[in-house]
């Protein structure tokens, strides 16, 4: 109880932050206002965690009799702070000195030059922080409102306190911001709940992580939870990123030093099929929501790419292009696994044989490469309605491919149709249930989503189909066996045959066929004239309507 009532301070605290910041727009684009706030925040924390360590090697200096000037001097030595991986903040940029300091009508130039003065001491932030603050002309009075506003949260009580509640304060704002903005938002954030199925499905327990379209950095951040959660260390995974976005790639670099994830995002952003800034990379898992049938992607500047293994994408359509680079990234079969990578797709990709795309998709069924397909309900994303889908990529189908054991699954794709599943938050938003609590990553306190939930329906027909040993919580008196098997309505596994008999189109609807009705007890003998007398009821109301509908028409007549 206690852990719920801390979120909901937290979150209580940027409901707050979120007013004060709405209260911006009005003199700062809505694309960009977020900045303001969440550069802010990212200083307050910073400055928190520097004065609690701060605050521990005082007392310890205190214990070996050392004081004065020695002591002040040792205060201010920074290797004692970066030593335990704090950032280490000069003293013009420590909130206290910009709280006392604004009232000052040049206190937008004051934050940008603390945060040029950290940038300048921790050489991994360097021109990855907004300042940009002089630039915007924030009336002083609002922005002083702003500062004392961020200086009531105090990111104290340990260290993974702090970053834990930055980083759910981090998440809300990203999500509303993303609802403020249109489809701008949806640019750099991925809805909670598909980021936690992605990742439930991968299970990334060790070794290189790559998101080519990083955003603002969500995939990263649930791999290292996952990784936490299952009793792994978050240093058996390295991580890798792109973000060609200059703004968003500076978010994510916020995003993942709140929480202490040392990333590779490139030096500056990038294109990533024009400027691929990890050319080499070879990834266990890939996970990625790229944009949706992007059209301006350069396509013609790269015909002939060695990407493009299965055949040349459109140009007018980034979708085949995007698929091609997430396999050409994953590694090989290596006798322990291959990659294995899960993505959000626009479902036109499923089918479409436009510019070549249905040739290609053929090819990279018959490569054996899509392990698995799930259509996704309507409404998940904010900022847009495009239907989608996540497809489930791997170069290796053996059992060995899986940490903790699987059957072989060579020539069989699994096909779910998750579209009747998610619970509407608000009336234009669908979320599934298991992943998007906004409060703990665990629904069931064991590292695994409750099999009751949307995610817990997806994620263990997926393990099952593998073969993957049941969790230590499985209780087959509960839950049944643990055995994979066809769901009418839901879930098939299908052959590399038999979806050529359905030329190659990847829509989970074709092969799960109709969900099993119940039967309702009634005799067919019985029934069957009951229900042709209440349609020929309805076809008489029918025909009365009309009489009534052509009688009024006759009354308008000129």
């Amino acid at each position: 109880m206690a852990g719920n009532e801390a979120g909901n301070t937290d979150l209580a605290y940027a409901d707050t932050l979120w007013k004060s910041a709405d209260a911006l727009r009005g003199q700062v684009d809505a694309a960009e206002y977020k900045h303001v706030v969440l550069g802010l925040l990212f200083l307050k924390y910073i400055s928190d965690a520097f004065d609690a360590r701060r605050e521990v090697l005082k007392a310890e200096l205190k214990a070996d009799g050392i004081a004065g000037p020695h002591c002040e001097a040792l205060l201010e030595d920074r290797d004692e702070y970066t030593a335990e991986r704090v950032f280490w903040v000069p003293p013009e940029a420590r909130w206290t000195n910009l709280q006392s300091q604004a009232t000052r009508p040049d206190i937008a130039t004051l934050i940008d030059d603390a945060i040029l003065a950290v940038e300048r001491d921790n050489l991994g932030l360097k021109n990855k922080l907004p300042r940009d603050y002089a630039r915007r002309g924030i009336a002083p009075e609002k922005m002083k409102g702003l500062i004392d506003l961020i200086a009531d949260i105090g990111f104290k009580g340990g260290r993974a306190r702090a970053r834990d509640m930055l980083g759910r304060v981090y998440e809300y704002f990203l999500g509303k911001f993303a609802q403020a903005e249109g489809k701008l938002g949806g640019e750099f954030f991925t809805p909670r709940c598909i980021v936690r199925l992605l990742v439930e499905m991968l299970e990334p327990y060790e070794g290189r992580v790559y998101d080519p379209c990083s955003g603002s950095a969500g995939m990263f951040v649930q791999s290292e939870r996952f990784v936490e959660a299952h009793g792994g260390q978050t240093t058996d995974i390295s991580i890798f990123g792109q973000e060609s976005n200059p703004t968003t790639w500076r978010l994510a670099h916020m995003n993942l030093a709140i929480r202490g994830i040392e990333t590779n995002l490139g030096q500056q952003p990038a294109d990533s099929f024009l400027r691929d800034l990890h050319p080499d990379l070879k990834a266990d898992y890939i996970l990625a929501n790229p944009p949706f049938n992007v059209s301006d992607w350069s396509g013609k500047l790269l015909e002939g790419d060695v990407r493009w293994r299965y055949g040349t994408p459109p140009t007018g359509n980034a979708n085949y292009a995007w698929i091609q680079h997430f396999i050409h990234h994953l590694a090989p079969p290596n006798g322990h696994g291959g990659g294995v990578a899960g993505f959000v797709m626009a479902n036109g990709s499923l089918s479409s044989n436009s510019g070549g795309e249905g040739e290609i998709r053929r090819r990279i069924v018959e490569a054996d490469r899509v392990d698995c397909i799930v259509a996704l309900p309507a409404q998940l994303f904010l900022t847009t309605g495009i239907p989608a889908c996540l497809w489930f990529l791997t170069r290796d189908k053996t059992g060995e491919n899986l940490k903790a054991g699987g059957r072989d699954r060579l020539g069989e794709t699994l096909f779910i149709d998750a579209r009747k599943l998610g619970t509407m938050q608000t009336r234009t938003l669908r979320v599934l249930t298991g992943g998007d609590d906004g409060e703990t990553l665990l629904a069931d306190g064991l590292g695994d989503p409750n099999f009751d939930s949307d995610i817990g329906r997806i994620v263990y027909a997926y393990r099952q189909w593998r073969g993957e040993p049941p969790p230590e919580w499985w209780i087959e008196a509960e839950h049944g066996a643990w055995a994979y098997q066809d769901i009418p309505g839901f879930c098939k596994s299908e052959t590399i045959a038999g979806i050529g008999k359905h030329g190659f189109v990847l829509t989970p609807g074709r092969y799960v066929g109709a969900e099993a009705q119940e039967d309702d007890g009634e005799p067919f003998a019985g029934k069957y004239p009951r229900l042709l007398a209440e349609l020929e009821a309805c076809f008489g109301e029918g025909e009365r309507l009309m009489a009534v509908v052509r009688e009024q028409l006759k009354r308008v007549e000129p």
